[in-house]
């Protein structure tokens, strides 16, 4: 797996740009012009996906025939994830597979991209790592803890605080760029980092007796992946997006049932050059949301079962790490209808 995870990677790249953009949320609506149909079959979908398995899982649907049989014509393009995110904004793809805490920051941008379905939630691939004899997050108090400031494990890490009843001042945060942490957290200055997988299998390796003492598996929720759609191409295309909903439906089926997860398996992790028994603790650490799931999902209230209270949180962290300074609107960004109409 690249460097390309779950992460708020254009945060401060995009908390800069576009100063003076519209910031107004504007759903998509009916009476915006609808193209040709003629127009609809020739010019393809074109979405940026990249190495997170929740990402990953559409090679799935792309290798099947899936997308073709629903009618679709779909172009996949693959990606580094902070490149995928910068030709979304650059209006160079219809659509983004990200988190919902960058599609916040693309937004805040000038960029906004409607969250039309999630795909997962990390369920286990973000952790907090620490050194022998520390065994809870509550014993990081008064330690030195690294990771990258801005980034998804930074949030993970203020969670866990928060959750521990202590204050981020209360520990010395260390910021370092991801790939680097294995190597920080064998100093002796280091007691503890917050980093995503595989890079923590890394640290792990690097130092004797460390082990993980905090999860996005203990938070689910917290961290949501999904669709960010352009605005325009969504009014026009709402019937092929609906179509594209069922096959991810069709997909986590596939992935999930033990009569063909291997075989999914195997394809997920030969787009991404990784042994399929190594990928499996990835698939493992992503709890993948189908059209149930999803209609879960969002349902709008405060708590992580929602991708809206989801959303709210990481808004909020955003603003108090100056990721951007002022709140996105949030409920301006999420599109349920698609989920909720389909049966």
């Amino acid at each position: 797996m690249k460097h390309a995870m779950t992460s708020l990677s254009l945060s401060v790249l995009l908390s800069f740009a576009v100063a003076g953009c519209d910031n107004s949320a504007k759903v998509p609506t009916a009476s915006q012009k609808e193209e040709s149909k003629n127009t609809a079959t020739t010019t393809p979908i074109t979405i940026g996906y990249s190495d997170w398995p929740g990402f990953v899982a559409w090679q799935v649907a792309i290798e099947k025939g899936w997308l073709k049989e629903a009618g679709l014509n779909v172009e996949f393009k693959w990606f580094d994830y902070s490149a995928s995110l910068n030709a979304f904004a650059a209006n160079q793809l219809d659509a983004v597979l990200t988190t919902n805490g960058d599609n916040l920051v693309t937004a805040s941008g000038g960029t906004k991209g409607m969250m039309i379905m999630v795909t997962d939630y990390s369920a286990g691939n973000d952790v907090i790592i620490a050194k022998p004899g520390i065994n809870s997050v509550t014993d990081l108090k008064g330690k030195s803890v690294a990771t990258e400031k801005g980034l998804v494990d930074h949030l993970l890490l203020s969670t866990a605080l928060t959750d521990a009843n202590i204050p981020l001042t209360d520990i010395k945060l260390v910021n370092s760029v991801t790939n680097e942490l294995p190597q920080v957290f064998a100093s002796p200055e280091v007691s503890a980092i917050a980093v995503w997988q595989p890079v923590a299998n890394q640290a792990l390796k690097a130092v004797a007796g460390s082990k993980i003492i905090y999860s996005s598996k203990d938070k689910p929720g917290l961290i949501y992946d999904g669709v960010s759609v352009n605005m325009s191409h969504l009014s026009a295309h709402k019937e092929e997006w609906k179509k594209l909903i069922q096959v991810w439906d069709k997909t986590v089926k596939y992935i999930n049932d033990p009569a063909t997860h291997a075989d999914a398996v195997k394809i997920m992790s030969n787009r991404v050059g990784v042994d399929p028994a190594q990928y499996e603790q990835f698939v493992g650490g992503t709890h993948l949301l189908d059209l149930a799931g999803n209609k879960k999902a969002f349902v709008k209230n405060d708590s992580f079962d929602s991708v809206y209270g989801s959303s709210y949180h990481v808004n909020q962290f955003n603003v108090n790490n100056g990721i951007y300074k002022t709140a996105v609107d949030v409920d301006g960004l999420i599109y349920p209808d698609l989920v909720n109409e389909l049966k």
